[in-house]
């Protein structure tokens, strides 16, 4: 298809020129200095476009010979980047293939390669991930002075315009290490430099969580986990399993009933209806003499007691174990709809059998207290709890022998 083209084109222009220059009747005189020169019009027209082409011929001789210094300039600037372009992949391929010392000679080889450049401004980009991928291959292999030094000149090359995004890849990457070297503050140090953005990254968050667990740190680890969990940083079961031991953590920190009750209101709604986080933030408070905050963080969840899973019936009501000092009688409704729903549960028999206790009902108190108290798969301080309150209600009843047997019960409970 192109050659028929061509070919009707080749026919369109032999019968224009035979149109236009068939007729050679033009005559073009030219007058210099007392001579004439007589010429036809044909001849002068092909003379003017051979004489046109010629000077467009030299002038670009000229241009390319006068630019002949610049182009070498370019060239070998070139040669040097596709150098240096070439030693930095060859880094990045060693590093994918775990060659880490070959890694390492070949970033700085691109280094070297764009440092010699003869003129024109250094690549920084270049030089930055040169950098990286060095600091990258000596961590591998261990040399965390030679690593922090390459560290230290990628960042500084922030000053001298280097990309944003290198920038924060070092960032990152310096906050990763100082997390694997255990180092806490300095990780929280970097990320704190991050900029808003950036510091809202998965990758982010995610280092800060591990700082901020580190550290000891367990409510901000808390709320960065939640933050996490919104962006689907984490399955949903592994979020709230991370939440609830975050939780669990900062609850275990506490030194004091008002330090409990301060992580209390800074946990989120659905920690608070945790079972497994009420129960225990009611043992820290109630192990801190605040029987009835405890209590009060318990009643919902003891409201919907037969909506729980059977493990955390057993949290809840072990906690409220705990938390039976001063128990009122608003309670005793509770207890007894508890105790006939789920009288098979050890934990729940033993929490209403030691309540009733409290409330000196040593009738209703001594059944679902032998059950508890011989029920070997309870928990071993409940147990003894049991055997201890059965011995108060022996007591009460004038029954002194078996107040010994149980306190005896209860002391052999390991």
């Amino acid at each position: 298809m192109r050659a028929v083209v061509w070919l009707v084109l080749l026919f369109t222009a032999a019968v224009v020129a035979a149109l236009l220059l068939g007729r050679n009747d033009g005559l073009v005189s030219l007058y210099w200095d007392g001579w004439r020169l007589e010429m036809s019009l044909n001849l002068f027209v092909f003379s003017l476009l051979a004489f046109v082409v010629l000077l467009v011929t030299v002038l670009q001789a000229v241009s390319s010979l006068v630019s002949l210094p610049a182009r070498a300039r370019e060239w070998r600037a070139l040669r040097h980047e596709r150098a240096a372009q070439a030693a930095l992949r060859e880094a990045l391929a060693e590093l994918f293939a775990a060659r880490y010392t070959r890694a390492h000679k070949a970033a700085q080889k691109a280094l070297a390669i764009d440092l010699a450049r003869p003129r024109g401004e250094p690549d920084h980009e270049l030089q930055v991930l040169a950098h990286l991928l060095s600091a990258i291959s000596l961590h591998r292999l261990q040399d965390r002075r030679q690593r922090d030094e390459q560290m230290q000149r990628a960042r500084a090359l922030r000053r001298a315009g280097a990309a944003r995004a290198a920038d924060d890849g070092a960032q990152l990457l310096a906050a990763e290490w100082a997390v694997e070297d255990l180092d806490a503050p300095r990780a929280l140090e970097l990320l704190g430099e991050l900029p808003a953005g950036v510091a809202r990254r998965t990758q982010a968050l995610r280092l800060r969580l591990q700082a901020q667990r580190l550290a000891g740190q367990s409510l901000e680890a808390l709320r960065t986990a939640r933050l996490l969990a919104k962006h689907q940083g984490f399955s949903t079961l592994a979020a709230r399993g991370l939440l609830r031991s975050l939780a669990l953590m900062a609850l275990d920190d506490t030194h004091d009933v008002d330090q409990v009750q301060r992580v209390w209101q800074q946990l989120d709604s659905a920690d608070q209806q945790d079972a497994y986080v009420a129960a225990r933030a009611a043992r820290r408070a109630a192990a801190f003499g605040d029987a009835a905050l405890a209590r009060s963080w318990l009643r919902p969840l003891w409201e919907r007691l037969g909506e729980l899973g059977a493990d955390e019936r057993e949290q809840v009501a072990l906690a409220l174990l705990h938390a039976v000092d001063g128990i009122g009688t608003d309670w005793l409704p509770r207890l007894e709809a508890a105790l006939g729903a789920h009288a098979q549960e050890p934990a729940v028999v033993a929490a209403v059998g030691v309540a009733f206790a409290e409330r000196q009902l040593w009738g209703k108190a001594r059944a679902p207290l032998e059950q508890a108290a011989r029920a070997l798969g309870l928990d071993a301080v409940a147990r003894r709890r049991a055997w201890r309150a059965l011995a108060r209600v022996a007591r009460a009843q004038g029954d002194e022998d078996r107040a010994a047997a149980c306190d005896a019960a209860a002391a052999a409970i390991d």
